[in-house]
């Protein structure tokens, strides 16, 4: 039963299925929705609580044997079973089958409760037997990554749980404060909660208030480029550089993009449909979005001189001299990253 976070609540104020299985990379959203189910589980009487980690050395026979041993006082016990790589092996991928036909043979939790946590599972993964045997059997809540389109809506609505609001602009620079670390926002939201009273915040009171706390992917560096977002690019480039994140790394991420780019503009100038091209290179999510309008903006002439560039900006790491650029490693990314986002 595939379930979605919002709606876990209500879920469990009517029944207590004896397996949840949580699957994230939002760590903050992941740990909420365990925790309601701790809290449920914990009122109606489950108050042992067991926890194992399915790390190499784990013995995947234990999960079988804990689940079916009695306690030693008669309580209902809370068994949490936490794989951290999501990648449980032969053995562990054969109990997990085995667990979740026990575990569909009952319809409602009884003596044991069971909480599966899990990383985001890749495409192929989630076509596994054992990850498909888990779907069908548990209450199985996916929780999506909250996309930086997504934040200030987010955090709008976290304001007004706690009785807030705040008006566009305030939102936005939130956003910027925050993006890549959602724990930090919800963190500075609950701080605005304990320094202002309930109502309107204003743009100056946030201001004053919230912390400079992003983090940044060097991933996502390619949606501000594709997006034209030069204050956003300088933004993330400068605190990539803070962070002492690795320029060979960087310039990976920077130069494949341009290298896809160039794919899809010489497909689209060859009369492929651009539609095609994008699920042949695997594009879709933000990305899917913004590369129409990116290179409908760029000419191929533009896209092969930034892949010299990138060439260029290669040898500069290396400690080689480079004609086209006369500052350092960092400048010389930035001028590469807004030659795609000013055009």
């Amino acid at each position: 039963m595939q379930l979605r976070a919002e709606a876990l609540e209500a879920h469990l104020a009517k029944s207590l299925a004896p397996l949840y299985v949580i699957t994230s990379d939002e760590h903050l959203l992941a740990l909420e929705a365990a925790d309601k189910i701790r809290a449920y589980a914990r009122s109606q009487g489950f108050s042992e609580r067991e926890v194992l980690v399915a790390d190499r050395y784990f013995d995947w026979s234990s999960l079988l044997a804990v689940s079916q041993s009695m306690s030693l006082f008669g309580d209902r016990k809370l068994i949490e079973l936490r794989l951290p790589t999501g990648k449980p092996g032969k053995e562990g991928g054969q109990a997990l089958q085995q667990f979740a036909a026990l575990s569909a043979s009952q319809p409602e939790a009884k003596d044991t409760l069971t909480l599966i946590s899990l990383p985001k599972l890749d495409w192929a993964t989630q076509k596994s037997v054992w990850a498909t045997a888990l779907q069908q059997s548990a209450v199985f809540i996916d929780i999506p990554l909250v996309e930086r389109a997504q934040l200030a809506n987010w955090i709008g609505q976290r304001l007004t749980a706690q009785g807030q609001s705040a008006e566009k602009i305030a939102l936005d620079f939130m956003v910027e404060r925050v993006e890549g670390n959602l724990l930090a926002a919800h963190q500075e939201i609950r701080k605005l909660g304990l320094l202002y009273p309930e109502g309107r915040l204003s743009a100056e009171q946030i201001q004053d208030a919230v912390l400079n706390v992003a983090r940044y992917d060097v991933f996502k560096l390619s949606e501000a480029m594709l997006a034209g977002d030069v204050a956003r690019l300088t933004r993330m480039l400068n605190g990539l550089k803070g962070e002492g994140e690795a320029l060979p790394l960087i310039l990976w991420a920077m130069a494949e993009e341009v290298r896809i780019l160039l794919k899809l503009k010489l497909g689209t100038d060859e009369g492929r449909p651009l539609a095609m091209l994008l699920k042949e290179y695997r594009i879709w999510g933000p990305r899917e979005r913004l590369v129409g309008p990116a290179l409908s903006r760029l000419s191929t002439r533009i896209l092969q001189n930034a892949l010299a560039d990138a060439g260029q900006i290669d040898r500069m790491i290396k400690g080689l001299r480079a004609k086209r650029f006369a500052g350092d490693a960092w400048d010389a990314l930035l001028q590469l990253g807004l030659k795609i986002a000013r055009h």
